[in-house]
């Protein structure tokens, strides 16, 4: 069973030093990461999005909450795919507050399947089950998202280089700490480093160096915002080859029923 770590840390990815929104002219360089589930054919690392929920388990948890996302998706199809009993046993490690418990008062009790992911346990710190859709990595030449059309959007790789570019630098400003992130736009982030490498261990034995790691959530959090994203690459696929077919049968049936006009225009006779 995973447990859950308590990180002290607090998390403002969506702000600036000021505590006001960061302007997109502000957007600080993403490098590029190269994950599975990209491009037309890509798909999800099964065993990748089992470490990446182990990750978000032990470390993200603390103060971060996946309130759209039901646990029963663990076990759903293109998903970390956990076996039922497996889903069953990660739901009692979670909480919930119920409204009907007491006579209407509500408290908390074990989750179950049907239940999702608890709220964030800190006020500050965002809902991360659509970050990686909210986040735009990638942008330009000039703000005008061309670079979107062949690397996507870049979400995942927003979060993995937010989560390994610390420098270690850190200052106080209105009587809070930031910490300097260069891939934050403005620099400075209210969050604490989350991840220091071997932060887990894994099972399988894949390294768990720092960067593995945050590549290992990002791809999870990937996933949380797009859990049906299989299924509708495959429906994508399907749609495009049924297309074509279309376009070839129709180019046949109009060669098919303009052949004697075109050829009493050139004056053949049409074949009986």
């Amino acid at each position: 069973m995973l447990k859950q770590l308590t990180i002290a840390a607090s998390l403002a990815l969506g702000l600036s030093l000021s505590g006001g929104p960061v302007a997109a002219a502000e957007t600080a360089h993403i490098e590029d990461v190269d994950f599975s589930f990209e491009g037309p054919f890509g798909k999800f690392d099964q065993n990748q999005l089992q470490r990446g929920l182990q990750v978000y388990t032990e470390i993200c948890s603390a103060c971060h909450g996946l309130q759209f996302v039901p646990l029963r998706s663990l076990g759903d199809p293109g998903g970390p795919q956990l076996p039922e009993d497996q889903v069953r046993a990660y739901a009692e490690f979670w909480e919930v507050w119920d409204p009907e418990l007491l006579d209407g008062e509500g408290d908390f009790r074990t989750a179950t399947p049907t239940d999702h992911f608890p709220k964030s346990g800190l006020s500050n710190a965002p809902d991360l089950s659509l970050m990686a859709k909210a986040r735009a990595g990638f942008h330009g030449p000039y703000g005008t998202g061309i670079n979107q059309f062949f690397k996507g959007m870049g979400g995942p790789e927003y979060i993995t280089n937010i989560l390994t570019s610390y420098t270690g630098e850190e200052k106080e400003q209105a009587g809070a700490i930031f910490y300097e992130n260069t891939a934050f736009p403005g620099g400075w982030i209210a969050m604490s480093p989350p991840l220091y490498g071997d932060d887990v261990d894994y099972a399988d034995g894949t390294s768990t160096a720092q960067h593995q790691i945050a590549e290992d959530v990002s791809a999870f959090l990937m996933w949380t915002a797009e859990p049906k994203m299989m299924a509708r690459k495959q429906a994508g696929f399907v749609g495009v080859l049924m297309l074509i077919i279309l376009t070839a049968l129709l180019y046949l049936t109009n060669k098919r029923i303009w052949a004697p006009v075109k050829s009493s225009r050139r004056g053949d006779v049409p074949a009986e």
